[in-house]
């Protein structure tokens, strides 16, 4: 009785018992529960009767496998094994840690099955979000590239402003944003993938065509330009560099609309270099030399601050730097 006594006061009092084998601290369970590695063998050995077996069947030496089994049985305070010339053979502790091994390892099965079919979820789709310019005129490349690397990820793209793009991203609607704009839009990390310039266009017949001295800052600024609304990267750009605009002449909500609106003479336009690269070579737009304001601009990948890309948009961002 004396014996009990002791021993439960022992269990009680002393810190090592309480840690190694109390209930309440949860955060030392890594310590006290053998690794999935050692479970494995443990149950390679009840499964082969042979330690050596075990050890191939798991990719490590037999002196590895060895110590492997003696660090558990020292970390469990229980022997698991008799190892003799004619085998290894579970003790009765051991066969009983082995049932209990077996489910942990099936559950950490259900787990890796689990974290793989997320992957698996995760890869099948790509949403991305992009303001105009580069939705129409960069995007097409690189997503042609990513299908190359990844033919069985269905991509969705949601072309809208640089405002918009910020938008759809914060909401959790894309996995990728692309921006033309001159600053980050807040709650959003980012990273230049190209540059770009704005050029002044008209069309063939437009006074500006026949100048001879470049158009200053001050008479473009003063001029109703056929623009992008409010919240395009392109205007927002503009704008910055000519410390404001005058009342737009028309006022469209794509690329492609300002330009055909150029095109046909309805006044002078400022659009993306890539955007208008074809109406520059057929001669269906002119562009006008500008003589003190630089517009050049970056374009950025976006996405949510601390939410670095992974999967198909970690693909589709190194393409876009390659």
């Amino acid at each position: 009785m004396g014996s009990n006594s002791g021993g439960g006061n022992g269990g009680n009092n002393g810190g090592g018992g309480t840690d190694d084998h109390g209930h309440g601290h949860a955060g030392n369970l890594a310590h006290r529960v053998p690794d999935l590695g050692a479970l494995e063998l443990l149950l390679a050995v009840a499964r082969l009767g042979s330690l050596g077996a075990a050890a191939r069947e798991v990719g490590i030496t037999q002196p590895a496998a060895s110590s492997r089994l003696r660090s558990m049985e020292r970390q469990l305070g229980v022997a698991l094994v008799d190892r003799s010339p004619r085998g290894s053979r579970l003790t009765d502790a051991g066969a009983l840690v082995t049932d209990w091994a077996r489910r942990v390892v099936e559950a950490a099965e259900a787990f890796d099955a689990g974290a793989q079919a997320l992957r698996d979820r995760r890869d099948s789709r790509l949403r991305v979000a992009a303001s105009m310019t580069i939705a129409e005129y960069l995007l097409p490349g690189w997503l042609l590239a990513l299908r190359a690397e990844r033919p069985d990820t269905a991509v969705s793209l949601l072309a809208g402003n640089s405002a918009a793009v910020a938008e759809r991203l914060l909401a959790d609607e894309a996995d990728l944003g692309f921006v033309e704009g001159l600053t980050v839009p807040p709650g959003l990390d980012s990273v230049v993938v190209a540059h770009d310039r704005l050029v002044v266009v008209a069309a063939p017949g437009h006074p500006w065509v026949r100048r001879r001295r470049p158009l200053s800052a001050g008479e473009l600024a003063a001029t109703p330009l056929i623009l992008r609304e409010k919240g395009s990267g392109t205007r927002q750009v503009l704008d910055s560099a000519l410390g404001g605009l005058a009342r737009p002449l028309i006022e469209l909500s794509s690329t492609t609309a300002v330009k055909a609106a150029a095109v046909s003479g309805a006044g002078p336009s400022v659009l993306s270099e890539l955007a208008v690269r074809e109406e520059l070579t057929m001669r269906r737009l002119v562009s006008v030399p500008l003589s003190d304001v630089s517009l050049q601009r970056a374009l950025r990948a976006v996405w949510p601050t601390g939410h670095r890309p992974t999967g198909p948009a970690r693909d589709l961002l190194s393409l876009t730097r390659g």
